[in-house]
């Protein structure tokens, strides 16, 4: 085994040469293959892009070229996507964007990245549970049932709203359902995925069939500057990848399928953003899309009512699958943290037979099911974005560092156009977060504050790092440090 040493304080870093995965009650088990991990990718990627973003950013912003902003918004989430490959190829570890900020650009850096996205991703997990719900209540409404007020929205959303009720429960059940083992729960994740591709298809083949193509003219109503806009705003539809990544000590062999997993799902998900764009602006004029739920209003424009129902079960399935995929991120990176020992080592523990963090799995599924249960979904909406751009940025500068730090290093996967290609990762991110709100930028602060003061109150002198540092200097007969 690869022997910790001591670092420079906040800079210290994390040996990409160890290879222990920690005592065998803080270790995962390595089952999942090539496609489940593709499967885990495209479930995280593919949800609000095609059933609620595509119609949003056609009507009010690029109208038919916002498949030229998913486009651009899939060539700069690929720069960011190069990078996370040649990671997870050259250190298959958990924790993903944490993991890989530790070993190249120190303790605290990665610390902080870790940090935010336990925050984004919950936040994720539970926006998205608010969206099924609606989804959900739109489908009872068609059938004519009628659920009491108190349990239909948060405080202050309607009339009478107490909790979310079904998007509480929903967060709960995503963490039941990881309790159970990676293997049962990435199965149930295969087959839910295949289901909302074929519903996808289904929407494409079909809809090909009413495309008219005088729809697509004018393709730029809102100038060139409109589908750069929409990039803006659907960037946050083609990342999934990232929190895919978390899962790759659970990777049968994560130096040869995470490249590849990273780089299929987005692929395959690029693919059918594309053509779901092109049939949805076909079929209606851009002014025609509604925001809200394009497909179902364009299928039953063209008086496929039946079908739209399908696509409405179809968007409650396919969202549902990125519940999974960002609450497996977040348990995984808190568990990486919490075994490094930057949190306590008790979060760290797995279920003696499911080799899962049982533990933080739960706390996670309360703490998204209180956020989607009693806040409206544009407050919680506003926690998921600057962490994870942030996240981007670091791994893309971690992956320049580290080719010219250790070249010498192998690698299954190469980053192609070095340093060019994160370079751009970098700049897009960078300029997404422009487009911020300063509330977001609040919120970040106060949570960074606090993270700062986590950190340098207990992760400094806790981390496994910090006390093999003070071991070194206890043996050389100096004082023992931090």
């Amino acid at each position: 085994m690869a022997r910790i040493r001591a670092g420079q304080g906040i800079l210290r870093r994390k040996p990409i040469a160890l290879i222990d995965e920690g005592p065998e009650e803080e270790r995962l088990t390595r089952t999942l293959g090539l496609w489940q991990l593709t499967a885990i990718g495209v479930g995280g990627i593919i949800g609000a892009g095609i059933f609620t973003l595509a119609g949003t950013v056609a009507n009010g912003t690029a109208g038919p070229a916002v498949l030229v902003s998913f486009l651009i918004a899939g060539i700069a989430s690929a720069a960011a996507a190069f990078s996370y490959a040649e990671f997870a190829g050259l250190i298959p570890k958990a924790g993903s964007a944490y993991t890989y900020g530790y070993a190249v650009l120190g303790e605290l850096v990665g610390w902080l990245i870790g940090w935010d996205l336990l925050l984004e991703y919950t936040a994720i997990v539970a926006v998205v549970a608010i969206g099924i719900s609606g989804y959900f209540n739109f489908l009872l409404g068609e059938f004519g049932a009628e659920l009491p007020a108190w349990m239909l929205g948060a405080p202050g959303t309607g009339e009478g709203h107490r909790i979310d009720l079904f998007a509480a429960v929903l967060c709960l059940l995503i963490a039941y359902l990881l309790t159970l083992g990676i293997k049962n729960a990435a199965r149930f994740e295969t087959v839910v995925v295949i289901l909302k591709v074929l519903v996808v298809l289904l929407v494409i083949v079909v809809g090909f069939f009413h495309v008219t193509s005088d729809n697509y003219s004018p393709f730029f109503p809102y100038g060139v500057g409109g589908a750069f806009t929409g990039a803006a705003t659907v960037f946050f539809a083609v990342f999934g990848y990232d929190a895919m990544s978390t899962a790759a000590e659970e990777s049968k062999d994560a130096q040869r399928h995470m490249p590849k997993a990273i780089l299929y799902s987005l692929a395959v998900s690029m693919v059918l953003y594309v053509l779901a764009c092109l049939v949805l602006t076909g079929m209606q004029n851009y002014t025609e899309v509604d925001p809200e739920s394009g497909f179902s209003t364009a299928f039953k424009s063209v008086g496929l009512d039946a079908l739209a129902d399908v696509i409405a079960v179809g968007a409650i399935i396919g969202i549902l699958t990125v519940m999974f995929t960002f609450m497996l991120g977040v348990t995984r990176v808190w568990f990486s943290m919490s075994r490094d020992g930057l949190l306590p080592h008790w979060f760290a523990k797995t279920h003696p037979t499911r080799h899962v963090p049982t533990r933080v799995t739960w706390i996670v599924g309360v703490a998204s099911a209180l956020i989607a249960g009693f806040l409206p979904i544009g407050e919680a909406a506003e926690l998921t974005n600057i962490g994870i751009l942030l996240a981007f940025v670091v791994v893309c500068v971690a992956v320049i560092v580290l080719r010219y730090r250790r070249p010498e290093l192998p690698r299954t996967f190469r980053t192609p156009g070095m340093p060019f290609v994160p370079a751009i990762g970098v700049v897009f991110s960078l300029w997404l977060i422009t487009f911020l709100q300063w509330q977001t930028w609040a919120r970040f602060a106060v949570w960074f504050a606090l993270g700062l003061a986590v950190y340098f109150g207990y992760s400094y002198r806790r981390s496994n790092l910090a006390r093999a540092e003070a071991r070194d200097r206890t043996r050389a007969g100096g004082p023992p440090g931090p």
